[in-house]
This record gives C-alpha cells, structure tokens and sequence, in this order.
C-alpha cells in the first residue's frame, strides 16, 4: 500500500499522505514520506514542499495507537536502550522525517485541511508555515491523556511556536483546539478556505525568489534561539557575504535597481 502522492505545481512539490480510513501515521508511511521528501530536499527544481491530507476531513490523526502499543509492550522487559550519543540523528522514520521538514533548505508548508493530531502535528511543527481549514479543524497534542507524551519533537517544537506557558498547558493537559483558538494562540499562520490553494499561492511567491537567500533565511532564523546571539550573529554575517556571491542575489539586486536617472538624483 502506498501512501503518499506527489504533484508538481510551479516549483511547488505537493506531498498528500493518505492512510484511509483513520488518516493516522504509521512507520511505514512516516519512511515513504521520508524517502520521498529526500530527493524533494535535494532537487533545485523544487522551490518548496507542501504537505496536505488525502483522507476527507483528515491532516494526519495521530500515530497508530496500535504500533505504539506493540512498541511498548516489547519495550516493558527489554534493557534500556543506551544515551544517544551528542549530536546523534536518527536516520529514519518519522523523526527523521521530522528533522528534515524542518532542516530542509528551501521552505515546507503544512496545508491543514482536517484533524491534525498527535503525530501529525508534531510533523507540522516541523514545517516552516501552517495554513488551517476554517471548518473542520481540530488540532493538539493530546498523548498525555493516554499516559504518554509527544515524542516526536512537540515538547521542543511547540514551545518555540507558542512559548513555554502556552506549551505547558496544551501538552500536560492534553488540549485539542480548533481552527479560530488556533490562530488566537499561533498554532497556525493563517486559516483559509481552502488551505492547500493558499499554500500554493505562498509557494508561487517562493518561484520568484533566489533559492539561496531563501535557504540561508530558513536556516539562520530557526537556529536563533538555539544559540547565543552573538554566535547567530557571526553566522548570520557570514551568510551575508556568501548569499551576495551568489547568481540569484545578482539578479534580484540588479532588477530591483532604480532607473538610471533616479539614481543620478
């Protein structure tokens, strides 16, 4: 069984992950995803990725409760797996998956077109900009409620997003809200009517602009708060002067020039 479908519109890569009839994650639709977002990653061709749901009414749900259960009940009298080492990364699956949405050099868009759950939203945090449904919506973490938490980067992400209160009260109490509170609270950038034309239509903007400046943006604003700001400085600087040397920052620079005699002015 397959689960997802790519389309190209523009340099749009629309992704769409279907697992009917629930719509929920599993590890064999969390690898397609990540084998198929891979060569997305590394294509110039493809100025951006938009994920949306396949499922009516559905984002993702959640993790399969079912594997989850496997996976524990063979963890129960397992020994302790060892530390990860500093820096390590996992290489596959859903957190890999997670990882590259959110590493990846050119922008992600999560069109939220139902529930988005669990798993499902913690991928969505990954993604750069989420764009919900008015109608239909129901987005959270609610692991807790089934004496888990969101293991798949909500207690990291989902601060960043909202701040440390804000996460604290929807992870511990296991909150799911819908599309207006939402946007109250900046778990979404925007509600449309149809979530995925309005991805595409941020995604058009990206077709226009220099792939490189764009890649060095993502990059540098989301490793902000993980550093000290002088550090963050210093790359951003460096960064600079890389992206001035670049084709497409000649280009932009150059046609957004005043006409001569303005300059002479």
């Amino acid at each position: 069984m397959s689960f997802v479908t790519l389309e190209r519109r523009g340099g749009a890569a629309v992704m769409t992950y279907a697992n009917p009839p629930l719509g929920t994650m599993t590890a064999a639709g969390a690898q397609e995803m990540l084998d198929k977002v891979r060569p997305l990653v590394a294509d110039p061709a493809v100025r951006s990725i938009v994920i949306t749901g396949g499922v009516p009414g559905i984002f993702v749900r959640h993790y399969d409760v079912g594997e989850l259960f496997t996976a524990s009940d063979a963890a129960k009298d397992a020994p302790a797996p060892p530390p990860p080492s500093p820096g390590a990364k996992p290489t596959q699956g859903f957190l890999a998956l997670v990882d590259l949405l959110a590493e990846a050099p050119k922008p992600v868009v999560a069109a939220i077109n139902g529930l988005c759950m669990g798993g499902g939203f913690e991928m969505s945090l990954a993604c750069d900009l989420r764009i919900a449904a008015r109608e239909g919506v129901q987005i959270g973490l609610p692991e807790t409620r089934i004496g888990i938490f969101p293991g798949g980067g909500g207690t990291q992400r989902l601060p960043r997003v909202v701040g440390e209160a804000k996460a604290l009260e929807i992870i511990l109490r296991g909150l799911v809200v819908e599309a207006d509170e939402a946007l109250r609270i900046g778990l979404v950038h925007e509600l449309a009517d149809d979530p995925l034309a309005r991805a595409l239509e941020i995604a058009a903007e990206w077709d226009q602009r220099g792939a490189e400046g764009l890649g060095f943006a993502k990059r540098l604003t989301r490793s902000a708060l993980d550093r000290p700001l002088d550090e963050g400085l210093a790359d951003e600087r460096r960064s600079f002067s890389a992206v001035m040397r670049t084709a497409s920052a000649r280009e932009g620079l150059r046609s957004a020039r005043p006409p001569a005699e303005i300059q002479k002015i």
